[in-house]
């Protein structure tokens, strides 16, 4: 697990940015599982950019999102659909084939779940996973529980989700009770892991994370058995982290 702090999130982001860049042009046909949320948005911002400076291509990459709130129309603008379309799709010249969220409004969802997961394995796996985390460490919708949800699966959110969510919506009312969301198996099948955590409010999930017991009580703490994690903070996000458990990454250190 390799830890690298920066001085703010404008850095965190760029930093993030360029590891998936780098997949990208390493490998063009790169399978990218994708997140939600307001810690990614600086990274989809940088990523634009480097795609409107010729930088990168989308033309050739596959992409999975972790999650979809359950019976939320796509064309609300709350749903992650929408998130992405704005974000990051409607911005670059990614195939919309090649685009794969969760469908929340199947009529089956079971079968939903198994196709994602299907989908997922018929494209070769995952090779770069990005994730946020919960103010309760949840990864994806994947809630502190009493066991580790293999793959794709429907979730009932907590009440401290759905309150942290409320905020993009007009009220609380209208946050979703639950979510299809891949599952902690799921997540730990991708070949690379970059986790993203920005604020104070996150520095005790990512002590937790990384030195906490493991436990799904503590989903992200699975990532303790990943071969190959790099997390990504701010320094309030770190501040409860020892100063020998990361690398410091400032504005003077900062890849151009």
């Amino acid at each position: 697990m390799r830890i690298i702090v920066c001085d703010n999130y404008d850095l965190l982001s760029k930093k993030a940015a360029q590891i998936i860049g780098s997949q990208m042009i390493l490998e063009p046909k790169s399978v990218l599982g994708l997140a939600t949320g307001s810690t990614p948005i600086g990274m989809y911002r940088n990523l634009i950019k480097m795609y409107e400076e010729g930088l990168i291509d989308f033309s050739k990459i596959t992409t999975f999102n972790l999650d979809e709130y359950y019976q939320l129309p796509i064309d609300n603008d709350q749903s992650y659909h929408y998130f992405m379309d704005e974000n990051l799709f409607n911005h670059v010249n990614i195939n919309r084939e090649n685009i794969h969220i969760p469908n929340g409004m199947s009529d089956d969802i079971e079968a939903e779940c198994t196709l994602y997961e299907e989908m997922i394995d018929n494209n070769g796996g995952i090779d770069i996973q990005v994730l946020g985390i919960g103010n309760n460490a949840h990864i994806g919708f994947n809630e502190p529980t009493i066991n580790f949800n293999k793959g794709t699966h429907i979730v009932t959110l907590e009440e401290s989700t759905r309150e942290a969510n409320a905020r993009f919506f007009n009220s609380i009312d209208e946050v979703p009770t639950k979510a299809i969301t891949m599952g902690t198996g799921s997540i730990f099948k991708s070949k690379k892991i970059l986790l993203l955590a920005s604020g104070k409010n996150k520095a005790e999930a990512i002590y937790n994370t990384v030195h906490g017991k493991v436990t799904p009580e503590v989903p992200s703490s699975i990532l303790q058995f990943h071969k190959d994690v790099i997390i990504i903070l701010d320094k309030e996000a770190a501040s409860l982290l020892n100063e020998d458990d990361y690398e410091l990454m400032s504005e003077f250190t900062k890849t151009k």
